[in-house]
């Protein structure tokens, strides 16, 4: 979750005026950053199986498997027909998802989960302490956001799964990797992703942002946990086998890239086997800015 300059609020929510209602049937909250969350983005194909079906500002990842569809991370409430939308775009079905993996339990990442699940009948799965907070709508008040964090449709059934677990459907095997510190539950995913016999290594990271409202101090003693956290998620992420990187929040040259891959598939503009590393050497700089402050 990003803080946005003008307003003291969540990193909430992508937003299609009129989407509808998402799970438990509750109306779906409006961002003020209305349009800039809902910057829509045509549905791609990374790598192999790979396929960005999100936003201009937040990633959505799905995985094509024989068995069915994994869907990466849910966007917000009044995302949900949006992406459903982007699946329709590529002669998909959300009836065919059948894995939705979380990063975080935060309002832009995780808002539209339990709509998804609901119209897809997918089976959630975060971390141990995201799947907590997925149950309860947020509302996690050792959160370093707290302050700033909306609510957002509960997930009445989440799976548990713990670091290092490797999540199968059909040929593919999703790696959870424990990656806390912008939320002591964030969970990064690794998969293989094969175009013939070139197979390729794909990351979709969580947020290894360092961001809390003015007064939450990280050089707190009693934030050290947190501190603690991201240090170890920064040398984690920084020794996996990454091919290409899917961040949480799209980098800025983003939309270059997929307007290069329309035109191009090869050299793909997506592959950077030192993607993973340096995004975490950005958070780790951003992580030491804030303790000196």
């Amino acid at each position: 979750m990003r803080k946005t300059a003008a307003l003291a609020i969540s990193l909430a929510g992508i937003a299609t005026m009129g989407a509808g209602k998402p799970g438990g049937g509750a109306s779906p909250p409006v961002s003020p950053d209305h349009a800039k969350w809902m910057e829509p983005q045509s549905p791609a194909r990374l790598y192999g199986s790979t396929y960005l079906v999100g936003f201009g500002d937040l990633n959505v990842a799905m995985i094509r498997t024989s068995a069915g569809l994994i869907l990466i991370d849910g966007g917000v409430p009044e995302g949900v027909p949006e992406i459903a939308a982007n699946l329709r775009q590529l002669g998909l079905s959300i009836k065919q998802v059948k894995l939705i993996l979380s990063t975080e339990p935060h309002y832009d990442h995780a808002g539209g989960i339990a709509g998804l699940a609901r119209d897809s009948g997918a089976t959630v799965i975060a971390s141990a302490a995201g799947a907590a907070v997925l149950r309860t709508g947020g509302g996690d008040p050792d959160d370093p956001q707290a302050a700033w964090l909306d609510r957002f449709p509960g997930v009445a059934k989440v799976r548990r799964a713990h670091d290092g677990e490797v999540i199968r459907l059909g040929e593919t095997a999703v790696t959870a990797h424990a990656t806390p510190g912008h939320t002591l539950g964030s969970m990064s995913w690794s998969w293989k992703s094969c175009e013939g016999k070139d197979c390729r290594t794909i990351v979709f990271g969580s947020s290894l942002n360092p961001i809390a409202p003015d007064g939450w101090r990280f050089a707190d003693p009693a934030h050290r946990p947190f501190v603690d956290a991201f240090r170890t998620s920064f040398a984690r992420v920084k020794a996996m086998r990454c091919d290409l990187l899917i961040p949480s929040h799209p980098a800025d040259d983003q939309a270059d890239r997929l307007a290069r891959l329309h035109k191009t598939r090869t050299p793909n503009p997506f592959l950077d086997p030192r993607a993973c590393r340096a995004y975490a050497q950005r958070a780790e700089s951003a992580l030491g800015k804030k303790l000196a402050e």
